[in-house]
């Protein structure tokens, strides 16, 4: 997957657009991000269409609904009659999953600790037609696509009927390459399902590049959006399926992707934050992002790798995540430590897990590697 490393012009530093004292380091997007100013503005004034009917009628809403839609299908090289709006990754895997048909004795591929939302409507599908389900044990070396590319190809092996991927790793960063990866599953003639949660807003995302049946993303990490909202792309020949709740607005006539939205679609709050967040990330432009966010996590791996925290090579690793598994396992409550600074960061999996976004500056970093070194001293 071909990440780039600069861009034409440079993405400066975004903090003042966000309400984040200068002493606080948040470097946690791939939990949750903050809300800019003008997407909390957003829905502030999406409320007063609840709270004041009389002075700010619904019949507004509807269009907010097909401009969120619009804005998220730019974001991954789709026509808005390919997106559906739901309301959480969960769902959308819900649909996806309802709508595939395969092969009995055929194999479901997935990496091993893969996040829940991936694997909770696919486990009950493989028991409902009879897939094998295949985890990919995590590779000594990194490298998840190597390991992903010789599930897929093994000879011998029962046929792939589905593979459920994620461009990078959740818990560390560790780089999934779909570019090398969805040929692959392709020409096994097998279904094609991502998880794009960690990826979109903060690195290209394309469908035609891709090709998968399905993809999913929400708002409320790298898009900058609130929580309880997310998209579903549909590829063409999956827009004839079923939905898992029927409602007014995506029964018949709804067009294309629509088939699948949810109810209650006309939230004037949710749909206006989602609206700002994602034409926020598309004027700053996606690339001029992921160049910012490789800049920033090349900075903080070289400067913890000084005192003994090792990370994956870069070519490995998403350019927005980093990952650092201390060798001798997580210090106890090192999170909580650096929490106490003011440093705010992940554990997942045995893995910390840092990951900023346009709001980060060179202040955070600084801070962010002192604090590690006096939380890891004599413990690494």
């Amino acid at each position: 997957m071909a990440f780039p490393e600069s861009v034409s012009v440079a993405l400066p530093c975004q903090r003042h657009l966000f309400e984040m004292p200068a002493d606080i380091c948040y470097l946690d997007a791939a939990a949750w991000s903050p809300l800019p100013r003008g997407v909390r503005e957003a829905g502030e004034a999406g409320i007063l269409v609840k709270s004041r009917p009389w002075d700010h009628p619904r019949a507004v809403v509807p269009a907010w609904a097909e401009r969120a839609r619009a804005a998220a299908a730019r974001l991954i090289g789709a026509g808005a009659d390919d997106i559906a709006i739901v309301g959480a990754v969960s769902h959308a895997m819900a649909v996806a999953a309802h709508n595939l048909t395969l092969r009995p004795g055929g194999r479901l591929l997935r990496v091993a600790d893969e996040f829940p939302s991936l694997r909770f409507a696919f486990d009950r599908l493989a028991e409902r037609q009879g897939l094998v389900v295949e985890e990919i044990p995590r590779p000594s070396d990194g490298d998840w696509t190597e390991a992903v590319a010789a599930a897929i190809t093994r000879p011998g092996a029962a046929p792939l009927a589905l593979a459920t991927l994620t461009p990078l790793h959740w818990t560390d960063g560790s780089l999934i390459d779909l570019d090398r990866l969805a040929p692959l599953v392709h020409a096994a003639g097998a279904a094609l399902v991502i998880d794009a949660t960690q990826a979109v807003g903060a690195v290209p995302v394309s469908v035609a590049r891709w090709r998968p049946d399905f993809l999913a993303f929400p708002t409320y990490k790298w898009t900058l959006g609130p929580y309880g909202l997310a998209f579903l792309y549909a590829a063409p020949h999956r827009q004839d399926g079923a939905a898992i709740e029927e409602n007014v607005g995506n029964r018949p006539p709804a067009v294309g992707a629509r088939r699948y939205d949810r109810g209650e679609l006309y939230d004037p709050v949710a749909l206006s934050m989602a609206v700002a967040g994602l034409e926020l990330i598309a004027e700053w432009r996606v690339p001029a992002i992921a160049a910012r966010l490789r800049g920033l996590t090349d900075r903080l791996a070289d400067g913890v790798a000084a005192f003994g925290l090792t990370p994956m090579p870069a070519a490995l690793r998403a350019p927005h995540i980093l990952g650092l598994r201390p060798p001798a396992g997580m210090p106890t409550d090192l999170v909580g430590r650096l929490h106490q600074d003011k440093v705010f960061v992940s554990e997942r999996s045995g893995a910390l897990r840092i990951s900023p976004h346009v709001w980060a500056n060179d202040d955070d970093l600084t801070r962010c590697i002192a604090a590690l070194r006096a939380a890891c001293q004599g413990v690494i």
